[in-house]
Parts: C-alpha cells; sequence; structure tokens
C-alpha cells in the first residue's frame, strides 16, 4: 500500500528518495507493507504546536504519532474488517530537531530518521514509554532498531 511523504519544512534539505527506500524496506521487514502510512517532515516551529496542541508540551521533539487504530496492545497487527482500514495512520518527523541530535551526537541523519520512523510505527503499533515498565519493553525494540537502520543503511 501507499507510503505517503510529505516535506513541510524548508530548515534541512530532505531526500525523500533515501526515507522512501529506508521506510519501504522498514515496512517490508515489520510485516507493515500491505498498510497505508503517512510521513510528514516539519521544522521545529510547526513541531511544537503540534507537540502543544496535542501533548500540551510546548517545545520540539522528533516525533509524534497519530494512529489510525486506537487501543493496540503493543505489537499488535490491527485486524482489519475493511480494505479502508489498512492504514496505520500518521508520523510526524521533526526533521530540524532529528538533524541538529544527529550533529550533535555524531550519527548519520539518515539513519536516525529511519530509526525515529520506526519509533512513530512503534507507536502507531500500541507501544508507549510513559511508565519504566514501557521504557524497557521499547528499548528492546530500540536496540533491534538500531541493528535494522544499520542493515538498511548498507542496502
Amino acid at each position: 500500500m501507499a507510503l505517503l511523504i510529505r516535506d513541510l519544512q524548508r530548515a534541512v534539505p530532505l531526500r525523500r528518495a533515501r526515507l522512501r527506500r529506508d521506510c519501504q524496506v522498514l515496512r517490508q521487514i515489520l510485516g507493515l507493507g500491505h498498510f497505508d502510512l503517512g510521513l510528514i517532515c516539519v521544522d521545529n516551529q510547526r513541531m511544537r504546536i503540534l507537540n502543544g496542541r496535542y501533548r500540551e508540551q510546548e517545545a520540539a521533539t522528533d516525533v509524534l504519532s497519530f494512529p489510525f487504530h486506537q487501543d493496540l496492545r503493543p505489537g499488535d497487527i490491527p485486524k482489519l474488517l475493511h480494505q479502508d482500514e489498512y492504514n496505520l495512520g500518521d508520523i510526524f518527523l521533526g526533521v530540524e530537531y532529528i538533524h541538529k541530535q544527529s550533529q550533535i551526537y555524531g550519527q548519520d541523519f539518515y539513519n536516525v530518521l529511519t530509526v525515529t520512523t520506526l519509533h512513530g510505527i512503534c507507536h502507531l503499533l500500541g507501544y508507549k514509554h510513559n511508565t519504566q515498565t514501557e521504557w524497557k519493553q521499547v528499548q528492546l525494540h530500540f536496540s533491534f532498531a538500531h541493528h535494522l537502520c544499520s542493515y538498511i543503511s548498507s542496502l
């Protein structure tokens, strides 16, 4: 199904073809290739507005996820009844924020972008990290994510 990428920011030059390739591979590996997914790339200003509106935190952040399917148990793939339900949701990527973090830590920007996208997908699949127990569960997936992104970037 479709992967929609919208670049609504101008703070950081973005190669959408690389992001699309990495995300398509990621979706296939995770068994989510038949779901629609929206990636919206925004700058710090727009991310602050969204984060304030939906999380009541007036600060830029790396990722915000808006799932199509509500109340999934962590890791569950949605059970679908109709063709129009093959949608995971939308992920807003704070590209300016991610770029700055990748520079601070000396990491490849596109690898961090892919890991952050996976973080967003985890949220779309019901994972949260509001408690210590949830955070430990998510950390296991991030360890896997870093290995997976290294593999994807080698393709």
